[in-house]
């Protein structure tokens, strides 16, 4: 049986508690032993870490410690997969570096909220189901990107006199690591409204479980 850690805390409003539960409930369906921590200290243990098949953050903001740090990223670059959605793992931890690298983008802003459209730039099997273009309405993530992504799914940002196309989804290699990120997914209930988002969300995790 494979096995996944889920650590979860930060900003509430992101539902951490809620899409934490969402997420593991969908490991367990797929035969994953899934772990649920509310402290970053579960990443010190550097032994226990190197036996996880996946780590899932979701922990929006807050501050982690170089030792804390240090356990996440070396577990990842050791091969453990890494996978998660919107700010739980694309705004956390502003201005660590390593952290932010290894995710391969981070938040910036989110001036516009509401509808916009989501469009694949490929074919792959994490988001077969989807749509080629399919409607949207949440916060439009403005982010900074690592061009080296393999980008799935793209958006076009058309406010505030600039026109620019967005990754939304991207896959990525950290050292031995997979990595998933999707920039869909607010809160649990938005990951529901939205069943095919949230089975490509399942999909990208278990792509980047080793």
């Amino acid at each position: 049986m494979k096995s996944a850690l889920i650590f979860w805390g930060g900003w509430n409003g992101h539902t951490p508690e809620q899409t934490a539960e969402l997420l593991a409930g969908q490991l367990r369906a797929n035969d994953f032993e899934v772990r649920i921590e509310t402290s970053l200290d579960a990443l010190l243990d550097a032994e226990a870490l190197k036996k996880l098949n996946l780590i899932v953050p979701m922990w929006t903001m807050g501050q982690i410690t170089k030792a804390q740090s240090a356990g996440l990223c070396g577990a990842v670059k050791g091969g453990v997969g890494l996978a998660g959605v919107h700010g739980g793992m694309g705004d956390s931890f502003r201005g660590n570096i390593e952290y932010e690298w290894m995710v391969g983008g981070h938040f910036v802003g989110h001036p516009y909220v509401g509808d916009y459209t989501v469009k694949l730039t490929k074919k792959s099997p994490l988001t077969e189901g989807l749509p080629a273009e399919f409607p949207y309405k949440s916060e439009q993530y403005y982010m900074l990107v690592d061009p080296a992504n393999d980008v799935l799914a793209e958006t076009i940002y058309d406010r505030e006199g600039r026109k620019v196309t967005m990754p939304v989804i991207w896959t990525r290699k950290w050292g031995e690591g997979k990595v998933f990120y999707s920039a869909l997914g607010h809160t649990a209930d938005e990951l529901k409204k939205y069943p095919a988002v949230l089975e490509m969300t399942v999909k990208g995790m278990l792509w980047a479980a080793k």
